[in-house]
């Protein structure tokens, strides 16, 4: 189940909006195990560098995971994936 192959290509074309499109794409890798629970995820920045968009697209996209129940952050330690995750399709 950890097979990155898994996990799409990002792509930001279309109607989806690109914050929306880059949530998604890290809940992919989340639900695919390429980021384990409990594992830190990059800066915002990096991120941001990462999927090529500006870093508020990326805090807005860590909003929308924190709303789904995917990531908790913690003031001064960072931003880690959920443990445990909620169930597919939201909590």
């Amino acid at each position: 189940m950890s097979d990155r192959s898994e996990v799409p290509d990002f792509n930001p074309q279309g109607p989806q909006l690109i914050y929306v499109a880059v949530a998604d794409h890290i809940e992919a890798r989340i639900r695919t195990g390429e980021l384990q629970p409990g594992a830190r995820l990059p800066a915002e920045r990096d991120l941001a560098q990462e999927y090529g968009v500006a870093y508020l697209t990326v805090r807005r996209a860590a909003q929308v995971l924190r709303e789904r129940g995917l990531i908790v952050t913690v003031h001064g330690r960072g931003t880690f994936v959920s443990d445990p995750l909620p169930p597919e399709g939201g909590a």
